[in-house]
């Protein structure tokens, strides 16, 4: 399943869950599906993440067209 597919499971099994009137042996293999989903989920989190991380990062050669700051000169010393 895509990262939809599986948030929109986890709230199904939430709400499933969360009504009193889920027998326990349903709730049980529920709770085992929604950890799996979970898992699933964190992963594909962890691997988006990554992605991000390396798309942020600069290289060599963006790095040296990014401009150079300095800190604005102190008002007394002009």
């Amino acid at each position: 399943m895509g990262f939809e597919q599986d948030m929109k499971r986890m709230e199904s099994i939430t709400e499933k869950l969360k009504s009193n009137e889920t027998p326990l042996e349903e709730a049980i293999a529920l709770f085992e599906e929604g950890v799996g989903i979970a898992r699933s989920v964190e992963k594909q989190l962890t691997e988006i993440e990554r992605k991000v991380e390396i798309l942020l990062t600069p290289t060599d050669d963006t790095s040296a067209q990014q401009p150079t700051l300095a800190p604005f000169a102190d008002a007394e010393t002009r």
